[in-house]
């Protein structure tokens, strides 16, 4: 059976972008709803809580602080295209910052999202998973501690 991935590959074929033509942001864009859906996924399948108690966990991780942490906390286990795909991301200009995130964690926080798209994208799913995995633990154990 093939993944939603996959089947979208096959479909669009010779008509996909060169992975060098798409933008950081809209790698960031779509990285941003992966690690969304990894969050919530994680959420769903470990603890017994109404969806609005998920929800409050689930902002814990996906907002711009968290996510910037665990982009310092994974930069120095990426390879090198890994690191170059999220300091692009981290580099680009935004046209707007939310109103609860500082400027510097935005754009860490872009660039992480920029690495888990372009991770998805290219089909590297296993390494995907892999680095949300390995995130989401060291903060929650980060968490934890303080």
């Amino acid at each position: 059976m093939k993944t939603l991935l996959e089947q979208m590959r096959q479909e669009i074929g010779e008509r996909a972008l060169d992975i060098r033509q798409v933008s950081p942001l809209a790698l960031a864009y779509v990285g941003d709803t992966v690690f969304d859906l990894y969050v919530r996924t994680q959420l769903v399948l470990t603890k017994e809580e109404a969806p609005k108690l998920m929800h409050t966990d689930a902002v814990h991780f996906v907002k711009a602080s968290a996510q910037a942490q665990m982009a310092k906390y994974l930069l120095d286990s990426l390879n090198e295209k890994e690191t170059a795909v999220l300091k692009r991301g981290r580099n680009q200009k935004s046209l707007s910052v939310p109103k609860n995130a500082l400027l510097l964690d935005y754009k860490w926080a872009t660039g992480f999202e920029a690495l888990l798209g372009y991770l998805y994208v290219t089909g590297q799913s296993e390494r995907l998973y892999e680095l949300m995995h390995r995130a989401t633990e060291w903060f929650t154990e980060k968490e934890n501690v303080q």
